[in-house]
């Protein structure tokens, strides 16, 4: 081996290990607190069923293309149309993940002379697709409506004439806590700009039906929003959904639909099916808003922990190191809990992700609750 050749990229490993940071692969044991998988669908019989039977029709497990070559299958096309309607937008185009998706939007839509602004602790692809942009981009204080207001004057003031994009998560996936959306639509109305919506960790859980917490808004010109397909409805993939001709213009214009081999049309039946459910079965929704009240009081109650009245509840430790070792600890009693650490969390609030699926029961929260007391005192 010539340790030459990788010297400085071991040398970065070795850094990350000092700091407490170094990521491994690990695989997934024990009841699950970790997931993304909130209504319990990725093994849900019946989107098992709808597979099979997709498969037994004759349904092809690739694509084989892009959307603009021999891609673009009945099975995409089918689900954009149900999807449009579910959501109450004019149109949806679908990506095959959320992070594609996002990188996508905010790469295509602002132009140059366009000012974006994003929430800085929106997710990692909105920040990677607002620098490789070509839009001007500036980072505005978490669900702070003021400091995104300031920026719009200060560039307006200082010449700027291009169109104002707005980038949010409508819930965020490390702190389960909400964008002001009312607000955020009020602002974007005034300066007739656009908003970007990232519904990731609402989309199934939040909003009539599960259609997000930007429900309200959806048709509207100046949204786009983001449906990500591989949480909430178990599958995987992402959906735009926005005004007809923004979603055009993504066809004829966003490398990364254009160049990309289309989804599996199998994964297309999967999250067409997924969106069923959410109107057929309701009562996922609401066992799972009880679980969240239900770990959020014992929460409050044994560990003092503020609930975030989401199904993402963050247990923040600080140090790097006790964070990975109470998240260890937690794993070897049979908890599937794992640590979160800087970047994807500002220096100084590495955390526990405590997340509630329909995977667990109440009893399991309880003795979650219990073996992190024990630890806690321990660790």
């Amino acid at each position: 081996m010539n340790e030459a050749l990788l010297a400085r990229y071991d040398a970065s490993l070795r850094g990350l290990a000092r700091k407490d940071r170094l990521r491994t692969i690990a695989p997934r044991a024990g009841l699950d607190f970790s997931s993304n998988d909130y209504l319990g669908l990725a093994a849900s019989k019946r989107l098992g069923e709808a597979v099979a039977a997709a498969i037994a029709r004759g349904t092809p497990v690739g694509a084989t293309g892009s959307r603009l070559l021999r891609g673009n299958s009945p099975e995409h096309e089918a689900l954009e149309a149900d999807a449009a309607a579910f959501f109450g937008a004019e149109r949806a185009l679908f990506f095959g993940s959320g992070y594609i998706a996002n990188f996508a939007l905010l790469t295509t839509l602002p132009q140059k002379g366009d000012l974006l602004i994003l929430d800085e602790l929106a997710h990692a692809s909105m920040h990677e697709g607002a620098r490789a942009g070509r839009a001007e981009f500036k980072l505005a204080a978490h669900n702070d409506i003021d400091a995104v207001e300031d920026a719009i004057t200060r560039w307006r003031a200082e010449g700027g004439m291009g169109r104002i994009w707005i980038a949010v998560e409508s819930l965020y996936s490390m702190d389960g806590d909400r964008a002001p959306m009312a607000r955020l639509i009020a602002l974007a109305d005034r300066h007739e700009a656009f908003l970007v919506v990232d519904e990731a960790h609402a989309t199934g859980i939040w909003g009539p039906d599960g259609r997000g917490l930007a429900a309200a808004f959806e048709g509207r010109d100046n949204i786009v929003a983001l449906h990500t397909c591989g949480k909430a409805l178990g599958a995987s993939g992402a959906l735009v959904t926005g005004p007809g001709t923004l979603c055009d213009y993504l066809v004829n214009r966003c490398r990364p639909f254009i160049y990309a081999t289309a989804p599996s049309p199998l994964v297309a039946v999967a999250v067409r099916e997924a969106l069923a459910m959410l109107s057929d079965e309701p009562q996922r929704r609401v066992q799972l808003q009880e679980c969240v009240a239900f770990a959020g009081r014992q929460l409050a109650e044994r560990c003092g922990v503020k609930p975030s009245g989401s199904q993402i509840q963050p247990f923040v430790i600080g140090d790097n190191r006790r964070t990975m070792a109470v998240a260890a600890a937690l794993q070897t009693r049979g908890f599937d809990i794992r640590g979160i650490r800087p970047p994807t969390v500002p220096e100084g609030t590495s955390r526990l992700r405590i997340s509630l699926t329909l995977n667990v029961d109440e009893a399991d929260i309880s003795a979650m609750v219990e073996a992190l007391v024990e630890v806690l005192a321990s660790t």
